[in-house]
């Protein structure tokens, strides 16, 4: 889970319903509050964490970015478009 912005993000959503399609605002609604992580908040303080499962969460969330980090550069080395000079020795 990254840690975002300071501020509350989810102050004041309007969604617009066409034609009484409820359930397409409720998709939209839904699919907001989870890029916002409201969703992840919510599931973290709905029950009480031990101090011990608190630690291994976020020491588990810091060695899974740094992971994902090196494993998207890797990947991004790997592929040949993204390198400054992507056939070397050949000129």
């Amino acid at each position: 889970m990254a840690q975002g912005p300071r501020y509350a993000q989810f102050v004041a959503r309007t969604v617009l319903v066409r034609n009484n399609n409820v359930e397409e605002g409720m998709k939209i609604i839904n699919r907001i509050m989870g890029k916002e992580g409201l969703f992840e908040r919510y599931r973290l303080t709905r029950y009480y964490e031990k101090p011990f499962q608190t630690r291994r969460r976020i020491n588990f969330e810091k060695a899974k970015a740094i992971y994902n980090e090196d494993m998207n550069r890797k990947i991004q080395f790997v592929m040949r478009k993204n390198r400054l000079d992507p056939w070397i020795g050949c000129a």
